[in-house]
């Protein structure tokens, strides 16, 4: 447990909880929060579960950080890669209760998730880098290749269309729209039924599954992350 993630554990399923009073950004603690999350629950638990504050699941990167150098966002972009790899090749059971608004960095989250349900009602998901002026990294072309419906590819990747959760789980950030208050009840659902699956098989298949995209994101990933700083100033961004 920090400051900016509750963990809780019910009946063999890790709740990580993401709150840092405000939209939830992934600062260097987060991602370090997250990771020991993800570690705890193989440790102590069979499946996992994240969410975020009500209303709020996550905002994405933290610009500022970004902003105050080349060093430091390369830093963060490259650590937030790496989080969204060690997500998607979790060997237990990953469901998201996205519990609002999730932006860039959070909408790539629920990309990587086994499961993801959101709540129907007048939240945003969706990506914002191209409207930001980011040029799109590989990660991030990679996960939506492989979990958005492909006729939804151009106008959420270059158009950077938000999107409503019933639109998300139509075409592929969510696999569930829900009412509020049955976004946790459901995850958790969810994640118990899929707990108990043979654990070993259930972390091999996973691997089969999406060995393309683990091996296209981490061999890329060095050299695109400096191709895709160096004609982005994350400091136009917050203008």
């Amino acid at each position: 447990m920090s400051d900016i993630l509750n963990i809780e554990i019910q009946e063999e399923i890790l709740i990580a909880q993401m709150d840092d009073g405000k939209v939830n950004v992934f600062s260097p603690a987060m991602i370090e929060a997250l990771h020991g999350a993800l570690e705890r629950s193989k440790a102590e638990a069979k499946a996992i579960v994240l969410t975020g504050r009500p209303g709020k699941f996550s905002a994405g990167f933290d610009l500022r950080l970004m902003a105050s150098g080349p060093e430091a966002a390369a830093s963060l972009v490259k650590s937030g890669a790496r989080l969204l790899l060690a997500i998607a090749s979790h060997p237990q059971p990953v469901v998201a209760a996205c519990s609002g608004h999730s932006i860039a960095l959070g909408a790539l989250t629920l990309l990587c998730a086994d499961h993801r349900i959101g709540p129907v009602g007048p939240f945003k998901i969706g990506l914002t880098e191209a409207p930001i002026g980011m040029p799109l990294p590989i990660f991030l072309i990679e996960l939506v290749r492989e979990r958005i419906r492909r006729d939804a590819m151009n106008r959420v990747t270059l158009g950077g269309q938000m999107v409503d959760p019933r639109e998300g789980a139509a075409i592929g950030f969510l696999d569930e729209a829900v009412e509020p208050d049955q976004v946790m009840p459901r995850a958790l659902q969810v994640a118990k039924e899929l707990a108990k699956y043979p654990a070993e098989p259930y972390a091999a298949s996973k691997l089969r599954v999406r060995e393309g995209l683990l091996h296209r994101v981490s061999t890329t990933l060095d050299d695109d992350i400096a191709h895709v700083l160096k004609t982005f100033d994350p400091a136009s961004a917050l203008r």
